[in-house]
C-alpha cells in the first residue's frame, strides 16, 4: 500500500496516486469524523489553478456531501486565505486541492482544521 499522506497533505500524480475515488473517500471518511463532534459540521473548500482542480472539486464534495457534511466552494485562492476563513466563517475545517510548487501533472488534498 502506498503512502498517501505527508507533511503537507495527500499529493501525487493525477489519475495514478490522486484519483476521483481517493478524494472521495478521504471526504468521506473526513466527513464522518466532523460528525463526530458536530452534526451541523461545515466545511470550505480552495483551489489553485490546476486544471485538475474541477474532477476534485467534484469528488471532495460529493464525499461530504455523502457524510452528511455541509461544504462551501470558496474557490481558487491560496492555502493561508483558506486557513484564515475557516475560522472566520465558524467552519469546522478546509480543505485545499493543490499541490503548491510540484509540477501541474501533480494535485493534492491539504485538510486544515480550526487554527490551523
Amino acid at each position: 500500500m502506498s503512502k498517501y499522506f505527508g507533511t503537507d497533505g495527500i499529493r501525487g500524480v493525477v489519475g495514478k496516486a490522486i484519483t476521483p475515488e481517493l478524494a472521495f473517500r478521504c471526504a468521506a471518511s473526513c466527513g464522518y469524523l466532523l460528525k463526530q463532534s458536530n452534526p451541523r459540521a461545515k466545511i470550505i473548500l480552495g483551489s489553485d489553478t490546476r486544471i485538475s482542480k474541477g474532477m476534485l472539486t467534484g469528488a471532495i464534495i460529493s464525499g461530504f456531501c455523502y457524510s452528511g457534511v455541509n461544504v462551501i466552494d470558496i474557490g481558487i485562492l491560496p492555502t493561508p486565505a483558506l486557513a484564515f476563513l475557516i475560522d472566520r466563517m465558524g467552519a469546522d475545517a478546509g480543505v485545499m486541492i493543490s499541490a503548491s510548487h510540484n509540477p501541474y501533472e501533480y494535485n493534492g488534498i491539504k485538510i486544515l482544521t480550526k487554527g490551523g
